[in-house]
């Protein structure tokens, strides 16, 4: 292994580390409770990380929580950024998924039409 190679995987390595001490500029949480899962919240989220390795966002975090008690909206997206109200997206499909990605994550515009609940 060349000093190069280590140099690439200790800079990808301290990225990574980054993103899990929670210092993004995004959290996004997907409900991954029994109804959010019945309702394709795996597919959502597979979809949300594609989108986002895709468009190489360094800066977001996606995780899963439990039941919001919003089940008849489920899959469910939560979506944190610093300093702005959390915006809640109801019944989010794989393309409401990249579109949120797309819309939301990069240009900072919610997508309006997908919007259940405002938060702050």
């Amino acid at each position: 292994m060349k000093l190069e190679d280590l140099r690439k995987i200790r800079e990808k390595t301290e990225k990574e580390m980054v993103l899990r001490d929670g210092k993004a500029r995004v959290r996004v949480v997907v409900g991954m409770g029994t109804s959010g899962i019945a309702a394709g919240a795996r597919d959502t989220m597979k979809a949300l990380l594609d989108e986002i390795a895709k468009r190489e966002l360094k800066d977001v975090i996606v995780s899963q929580a439990g039941e919001r008690g919003l089940s008849s909206s489920e899959p469910v997206v939560t979506v944190f950024e610093e300093g702005k109200p959390s915006v809640v997206y109801g019944n989010v499909t794989i393309d409401i998924a990249r579109k949120i990605v797309a819309e939301h994550l990069v240009n900072g515009n919610p997508v309006s039409d997908s919007v259940i609940e405002v938060n702050g």
